[in-house]
């Protein structure tokens, strides 16, 4: 592995924890430890489930990526689904701040922007490794 993806890997990784306190954050506001409104809770366990799920989908495209001598290309690329998983939790966890809000402010728009860098990292992932297999045979 390169020392790039070790190190981003291993950033990751520490990321995780923070993750894990948001999964403590999470069970103070259903308990009712952190006043919250219905849509702040519904965006806070979007935020998390995304942050959690995107993370590991991330490393996984990382690796396969690194380990299959993909194009270059396609591992820039695939770093969108990282940025994802940082943009999209953003936009949940951010548009409902403050203490009563009725909807979400701008700051959802982080959200399709995660989406998007989504997208365009699973596409270029995906390309990648094609090119990787049709290159090898």
């Amino acid at each position: 592995m390169s020392p790039g993806t070790l190190i981003t890997t291993g950033a990751v990784l520490l990321a995780v924890a923070g993750i894990a306190y948001g999964g403590t954050f999470l069970l103070r506001v259903t308990t009712g430890g952190v006043p919250a409104n219905d849509l702040q809770k519904s965006f806070y366990r979007a935020g998390h489930a995304h942050a959690g799920v995107l993370v590991i989908l991330g490393l996984v495209v990382r690796l396969l990526v690194n380990e299959a001598n993909a194009p270059g290309w396609s591992s820039a690329l695939a770093d969108g689904v990282l940025f994802a998983a940082i943009l999209m939790p953003a936009g949940f966890f951010l548009s409902v701040l403050g203490s009563n809000p009725q909807r979400p402010n701008a700051l959802r728009y982080l959200i399709w922007l995660g989406a998007a860098s989504l997208t365009v990292g699973v596409v270029g992932a995906g390309v990648g490794l094609i090119s990787a297999g049709l290159a090898a045979s």
